[in-house]
C-alpha cells in the first residue's frame, strides 16, 4: 500500500483507538519512516470538522519545526476527506511501555526513572516554549532509542482530531488513553498548557518507581473519576522507599489544580537533577560494546532556553 504516491507501508507496528503505527518508507528519498494513520471516525468530525483540520494543520506545522533529540522529528502531515497521516522518523528501540512489561517487579531504580522523566521534560521544554501541549503523554507515546535517548512520539497531534468530538475522547475510551490524562484535560476545558503535561510526567514517574499507574483500575469511568478527585497515592503506599523531595515532586506534579504543580518542565528537570545516574565518563571511550534498550541515557539533555 502507499499514500500519496510516496510513503509505501510494509508493515503494522502498532494499533490503536486512534489509528494504526506502520513502518513505511519514503520513496522519493529512499529513507525508513513511521506513518501514523488515523481511524476513520476521526476523519466523520461532525460541525467541527474544519476548525479541527486547521488546527491539526497549525500544530502539524509547529511541531515539523521543533529541533530538540527527544522529541520525534515530524516529516510530513496530510489530511483529505479519506486519509489522515503522519510521517515522523522510525525509531530504533522500543516504547517504555514494553520496558515495564520487561521487568519482573515492573518498577524502575531511582536513577532509571530520574533519566527517563528529565528527557521528557527537556523535550517538553522545547515544545511549550514552541506553544504546543502534547495532550497525550503516555507509555505507548514514548521510545527508548537503542542508546538510551527518550523520545516523545507525534506529540499529540491525532488528539486535536479527537478533542474535536467528545464522543471520540470519553465514550468507549481505553484504559491506556486516559491512565496519565489531567483532571484539566478530562473536564474538558478549552484551553491547556504545559502543565497538562507535566502531570502525565508525575503519572509516568509513579509509574516508573513503583510499578504500577497512580490511579490503576481496568474501569475507565473510574479512572477518570479517581484523576478528578481522589489523592494521589504516595510511592511509600507501595512499599517502595525514595528520598523526601523526590516524593514531594511526585506529588506535587500530581496535584489537581494546575497552578499547584511546578510551573514548567525546566522546573522539574532541575528537580530531578540529583537523582540522575553518575556520568561514566569511561562511557564514550569504550568500543564493542552492545547497545541495551533499557539502559536509560547516562547524560539526559537539559532543557533548551526558550
Amino acid at each position: 500500500m502507499v499514500l500519496h504516491d510516496r510513503y509505501e507501508l510494509k508493515g503494522v507496528l502498532g494499533r490503536g483507538l486512534m489509528g494504526s503505527v506502520w513502518q513505511g518508507c519514503d520513496l522519493h528519498l529512499e529513507r525508513p519512516v513511521a506513518v501514523k494513520t488515523v481511524a476513520a471516525e476521526l476523519l466523520a468530525l461532525p460541525s467541527g470538522r474544519a476548525a479541527a483540520v486547521t488546527r491539526f494543520q497549525r500544530e502539524a506545522r509547529a511541531a515539523a519545526r521543533l529541533d530538540h533529540p527527544n522529541v520525534t522529528t515530524v516529516f510530513d502531515a496530510s489530511i483529505t476527506d479519506d486519509t489522515c497521516c503522519l510521517v515522523m522518523e522510525l525509531i530504533d528501540g522500543t516504547t517504555l511501555e514494553y520496558l515495564f512489561d520487561q521487568r519482573e517487579d515492573g518498577r524502575f531504580d531511582i536513577p532509571s526513572a530520574a533519566a527517563v522523566a528529565a528527557q521528557l521534560c527537556a523535550g517538553l521544554s522545547a515544545a511549550h516554549a514552541a506553544g504546543l501541549v502534547h495532550r497525550d503523554l503516555k507509555t505507548q507515546n514514548v521510545m527508548v532509542r537503542r542508546d538510551g535517548v527518550v523520545k516523545i512520539l507525534d506529540f499529540g497531534l491525532v488528539k486535536v482530531l479527537a478533542e474535536a468530538d467528545p464522543r471520540l475522547t470519553m465514550t468507549g475510551e481505553a484504559i491506556g488513553n486516559i491512565v496519565c490524562a489531567s483532571p484539566e484535560l478530562l473536564a474538558g476545558r478549552d484551553r491547556l498548557d504545559g502543565r497538562s503535561d507535566l502531570y502525565a510526567v508525575g503519572c509516568l514517574l509513579h509509574h516508573m518507581l513503583t510499578g504500577e499507574a497512580p490511579f490503576a483500575t481496568d474501569q475507565p469511568a473510574l479512572l477518570a473519576s479517581r484523576h478528578l478527585s481522589s489523592p494521589p497515592p504516595l510511592i511509600s503506599d507501595h512499599g517502595v522507599d525514595v528520598p523526601a523531595d523526590l516524593q514531594e515532586l511526585v506529588t506535587s506534579l500530581l496535584a489537581k489544580r494546575p497552578d499547584d504543580r511546578p510551573s514548567s518542565a525546566a522546573e522539574v528537570y532541575a528537580a530531578l537533577a540529583p537523582h540522575l545516574p553518575a556520568p561514566d565518563h569511561g562511557l564514550a571511550t569504550r568500543r564493542g560494546l552492545p547497545e541495551d534498550p533499557r539502559r536509560p541515557f547516562l547524560v539526559p539533555q537539559g532543557p533548551r532556553a526558550a
